[in-house]
């Protein structure tokens, strides 16, 4: 691992940023509802565009990811949210709520598609694999960790009515962490120019099959990590038994695993190549996903914990692919090319968002659980 006083200054950033954005996420919706005035329709419209909006930002990245230093463009992604989280005040017509809405989103795509590139640029020269393996863990419980504490504070913010001084506060939690940012150690090079930075551009990316099909893969399974918050809590309510209740204790207790839970699930993958933990992963989403499509058939009375256990596989599965899939981005990317494929390595989890809620509830429309296993009325 890097010496604590390379690593310190991002690990606060990101827990200062991932707090503010967990205290946000419960207020999304209902900041332009209930402050603007908007009909929650039209709200869900612009932030659906805001985000189509942000999606060439991976490929700009990558184009420009030799000439400017990962960290710096990190930074310019937390002064572009906090500006648009500033300007939220001023949001009251449907204009002006898709200006800042995009400002936001693209300053959350820039931010994705380069921290990884931090992360990776942390490593000491000649590390080994538990070491980066490890790094990536950390980053992935400080980040699941702060979320939960944030979403925490959100609920309060959602009992009391406090959105705008919560959209305040998520402001000013970029700027903080914008300020921790300038303390992470730069590269001595301040640019990479010339015909080797460039690394042969897209072509050749295109022309690295290996890679591609590792993006299409972690599509796949970024699709089955975003479903816990996507299909989970309509199906619960809709399709099971389950008092509605245990919707907010179940993402909890899953947040709490995740924050964790990722150190020790490295540890126990150790014996395993990185490839062949991601199998484990998707074997162990499968297995969640059998299990809580025969939830449809358990009684009532043992419902409560049987999703509860089932919950685990979803957690092992998260915990075994997010450190080892980003680990295994950052390896396989030739290392003259590495920020420009970290930056389109995040498509996977773009495509995932915005493919889960249609896949969903396409699927839910043929029925909730494994189609004949529930008793016609």
């Amino acid at each position: 691992m890097p010496a604590p006083r390379r690593v310190l200054p991002l690990a606060c950033a990101l827990a200062v940023d991932m707090a503010g954005s967990g205290l946000f996420l419960p207020v999304s919706l209902l900041y332009f509802t209930e402050v603007a005035g908007l009909p929650l329709g039209t709200v869900g419209l612009l932030l659906s565009a805001a985000g189509i909006a942000s999606l060439p930002v991976p490929l700009i990245v990558g184009h420009v990811a030799h000439r400017f230093r990962a960290v710096d463009r990190v930074l310019v992604a937390q002064i572009l949210q906090g500006v648009a989280f500033l300007a939220y005040g001023w949001a009251h017509h449907p204009a002006t709520v898709l200006v800042v809405a995009m400002l936001a989103s693209i300053g959350q795509r820039l931010f994705w598609s380069s921290f990884f590139s931090v992360v990776a640029g942390l490593g000491e020269p000649g590390e080994d694999r538990q070491s980066t393996d490890r790094r990536y863990a950390l980053t992935g419980m400080i980040q699941m960790a702060s979320t939960g504490v944030g979403i925490l504070a959100g609920g309060l913010v959602v009992t009391y009515g406090w959105y705008q001084p919560a959209v305040w506060l998520n402001a000013a939690t970029f700027g903080v962490s914008a300020l921790l940012l300038l303390f992470v150690p730069r590269d001595t090079a301040t640019t990479v120019t010339g015909p080797a930075a460039g690394g042969g551009g897209y072509r050749a990316m295109l022309r690295d099959r290996p890679y591609l099909l590792l993006i299409a893969v972690n599509t796949v399974f970024a699709l089955c990590s975003v479903f816990i918050g996507v299909a989970v809590p309509v199906y619960l309510i809709d399709a099971l038994p389950a008092p509605h209740w245990l919707v907010g204790p179940l993402l909890a207790v899953n947040t709490v695993l995740l924050a964790t839970g990722q150190a020790l699930a490295v540890r126990l993958v150790r014996p395993l190549s990185r490839s062949r933990g991601l199998v484990l992963a998707g074997v162990l989403w499968v297995v969640w996903a059998l299990v809580y499509a025969g939830a449809v058939k358990i009684p009532g009375a043992v419902l409560v914990p049987y999703l509860m256990v089932g919950l685990i596989f979803f957690a092992a599965a998260d915990l075994i692919h997010a450190p080892l899939s980003n680990a295994l981005s950052a390896a396989a990317a030739p290392a003259a090319q590495r920020d420009r494929y970290l930056a389109v390595y995040q498509y996977c989890f773009a495509f995932a968002s915005i493919l889960a809620p249609t896949f969903f509830t396409a699927l839910y429309a043929r029925g909730p659980g494994c189609r004949g296993w529930r008793s016609p009325p």
